[in-house]
């Protein structure tokens, strides 16, 4: 067998040797339809468009991403043509639960605004959405909870509609995929059944949202903050000038996120092929960094937590820095200085 292999992946040099005749190792934006002629597997991260032009007459048979996102992957072609495609999902949903929470606490302090006895609304309870919850509830916060997909596999007991979220939450957060159904969902009406004052956060995709329904609906909200955007990388500079928090899409940017999503890539290529001794692979290291902080919130004030977090993941330096140079948002993506994960336990 023959594995294509991005480069910048972590920990994963050394890893199918045992197992491959070739594993070619590129950075993703320069592997071409050549590498693949004769390559089983094509595991990559963002960086590599997948689509005709790069897997038309190749062997590929698989492609495993150790990312969530597959918008670079053309999934309705690689679909007609056999090739099958596994994300690593959920990789993300520890430093997603951190930007929320840092966002949130920080904006709070920002503006004096008091978090006790607060609802939150969120729009999703996938792998992020259920990990912001957990730690929603640990804080003390109330939750409703929206997600029609999983309210009509488990019941609706557990669940509430779109319009009681929205006029029962203090904050609304967002964290469901594009799709047909949701694209443009948070336009004009919902924004106006929103609490005034209400905190809103996306660090799902930008598309969920109609940037200038939210832009006019800004002055009814509370603080803003977004990670994702329309047309990235060239974003609407008006919105990022009118919101709280804006940052590069990189709210799920962390070491340990990159563990997961190696490890998910690994074990996908590993199930495809029938490669035992690495189905359940997690890469180890003895570096600190990669070791989740956990941080004790009994009996911590509101200003307590919000300092507790602003120093585990200082997100105002992320705005900062993205504010000085918007133009920069793929090179500020790229060179982003993974960070250390924090839960409360």
């Amino acid at each position: 067998m023959k594995f294509v292999v991005d480069k910048a992946i972590p920990f994963v040099e050394g890893v199918f040797e045992p197992f491959a005749v070739e594993v070619l190792y590129k950075e993703g934006p320069d592997i071409c339809r050549e590498d693949l002629m004769d390559a089983d597997a094509l595991i990559i991260r963002t960086r590599t468009r997948c689509d005709a032009a790069l897997l038309e007459g190749t062997a590929v048979k698989m492609i495993a991403t150790a990312t969530v996102s597959m918008d670079n992957i053309d999934l309705a072609w690689c679909r007609d043509h056999g090739i099958f495609v596994q994300n690593a999902s959920g990789c993300n949903a520890g430093g997603v639960t951190n930007y929320v929470f840092s966002a949130l606490y920080g904006t709070a302090a920002r503006k004096s605004i008091s978090l006790a006895g607060a609802t939150m609304g969120i729009i999703g309870l996938g792998s992020a959405g259920t990990r912001v919850e957990e730690m929603a509830l640990a804080l003390g916060f109330k939750t409703l909870r929206y997600d029609p997909w999983r309210a009509a596999k488990e019941g609706p007991s557990e669940f509430h509609d779109l319009d009681s979220v929205l006029a029962g939450s203090d904050i609304v957060t967002l964290h469901i995929p594009v799709n047909e159904n949701t694209r443009g969902m948070a336009g004009a009406d919902f924004f106006a059944k929103m609490k005034p004052g209400a905190f809103f956060i996306n660090t799902a995709q930008g598309e969920l949202v109609v940037e200038e329904e939210l832009i006019r609906a800004i002055p009814r909200l509370g603080p803003v903050a977004l990670d994702t955007w329309c047309h990235e990388p060239d974003i609407n500079r008006e919105l990022m000038d009118l919101v709280d928090i804006a940052t590069p899409h990189i709210a799920g940017y962390t070491l340990q996120g990159k563990q997961i999503g190696t490890s998910l890539a690994i074990r996908a290529v590993a199930r495809f092929f029938g490669l035992s001794a690495l189905f359940d692979f997690f890469p180890t290291t003895e570096i600190v960094e990669y070791q989740a902080v956990r941080v004790d919130a009994h009996d911590k004030t509101q200003g307590q937590i919000a300092s507790i977090i602003q120093y585990n993941y200082p997100i105002f330096t992320d705005d900062f820095m993205f504010r000085l140079a918007p133009e920069r948002f793929s090179e500020l993506r790229a060179g982003y200085s993974y960070r250390r994960e924090f839960y409360f336990g």
